[in-house]
């Protein structure tokens, strides 16, 4: 009999030995029921621990989570309404993806996993509608237009848009392809002026920074983004500016994760309670 293996009697034949054997069962039973306990907890802690695990669009403790792609111009006004939206709809997070309408558009075709896009001219959203990434028609819901923007201290004496063509001012505009560069080549078309950028940008915001942190003496940007900026930069308004108002147009997205909270944060936006954010802000009714 080996030693220590108290069933090792029965196993070899040993009816004599028997009663060693019950003598050990307790002790044997105790065993088994506290290592089958142990692992069933284990199991079930195991299994308790899943919950809270997300996916897709969702977000933690059942969550959701809405993805909204929107030009750099729209931060201030989407990132309040994303508030308003996130307080109208417990458990639901809103995050944005601010940035150049064409670089989102790009990245909408090629996969970008979104809900929402608002870009800032019909021309890039139209990259998303050919490619048949929108769900229905896109919504024009405000319009923008360009204004220029100089440090408070005006060191280049900037006062219309032909002052721009002067050589020895460092200028600043946003890169062809991106609607605030695209609406500068209109406006200055328009005036029969030629400005060489020191730099073009891929959205309006790095523009704007160039001028408030003194790298640039003036820029060509929106309304808005001046008016974001106050104290940081001064604004001047000029004529040209009308003939390269930019629409805004928004739309669901037709993978979108999230469709419903989608068609919401749309409806919140075109909402009166939105035009207001939006108008106070500088945008223009469409």
């Amino acid at each position: 009999m080996a030693p220590g293996n108290p069933l090792a009697p029965v196993l070899r034949g040993h009816p004599h030995e028997e009663n060693q054997v019950i003598d050990h069962l307790p002790r044997l039973v105790r065993v088994l029921l506290a290592t089958t306990l142990g692992a069933s907890l284990t199991v079930a802690a195991g299994c308790g621990s899943t919950g809270n695990k997300t996916s897709g669009g969702s977000s933690g403790k059942g969550g959701k989570t809405l993805f909204v792609f929107a030009a750099a111009s729209l931060t201030e006004t989407f990132t309040a309404l994303g508030k308003t939206f996130q307080a109208a709809h417990p458990g639901v997070s809103v995050k944005f993806d601010f940035g150049g309408s064409s670089t989102l558009a790009q990245q909408i075709t090629q996969g970008a996993p979104a809900d929402v896009f608002a870009a800032a001219s019909p021309a890039t959203m139209k990259t998303v509608t050919d490619a048949k990434d929108a769900a229905g028609q896109p919504k024009v819901f405000v319009r923008n237009r360009l204004e220029i923007a100089v440090p408070p201290s005006n060191p280049g004496k900037v006062t219309a848009l032909k002052d721009l063509t002067n050589p020895k001012l460092k200028v600043v505009e946003c890169a062809p392809e991106v609607p605030c560069g695209a609406a500068a080549i209109k406006a200055l078309a328009a005036a029969k002026l030629t400005v060489k950028p020191v730099s073009e940008e891929q959205d309006v915001k790095a523009a704007l920074t160039k001028v408030e942190l003194n790298e640039a003496d003036v820029a060509l940007v929106y309304r808005t983004d001046v008016k974001s900026a106050a104290g940081k930069v001064t604004g001047i308004d000029f004529p040209e500016a009308a003939s390269a108002i930019n629409d805004y147009p928004i739309a669901a997205l037709a993978k979108a994760p999230q469709p419903t909270l989608a068609d919401q944060f749309i409806q919140l936006v075109l909402s009166d309670q939105g035009k207001t954010v939006l108008t106070q802000a500088g945008f223009e009714s469409p």
